[in-house]
């Protein structure tokens, strides 16, 4: 993946880049996706930070119900991806 914002997904990442709250990325987010895109987003960054934290497949599934695709998915990412989900787990932190 490109460092640089160029391409078709420029637009995409300038209007997430643009929004100033949580009220107007709940908006954005509900006119832009499905109900079923948004619930699957959510539980793959649940599932990322589940991992983050340690815990094993067999209990993030019971917790998120997210399949051992999803959860073997997401760990790659955590692995060898891009480090999207590094970036943004400690600044979602509670």
């Amino acid at each position: 993946m490109q460092n640089e914002l160029h391409g078709p997904a420029d637009l995409l990442y300038r209007a997430v880049l643009s929004l100033k709250n949580p009220e107007e990325c709940r908006a954005f987010f509900e006119d832009l996706c499905t109900v079923a895109e948004l619930k699957a987003m959510s539980q793959r960054l649940e599932v990322a930070q589940l991992l983050d934290e340690g815990l094993i497949y067999n209990d993030i599934l019971q917790r998120t119900g997210a399949s051992s695709a999803t959860i073997s998915r997401v760990n790659r990412a955590l692995q060898y991806g891009a480090d999207g989900y590094k970036t943004v787990l400690p600044r979602v932190k509670p």
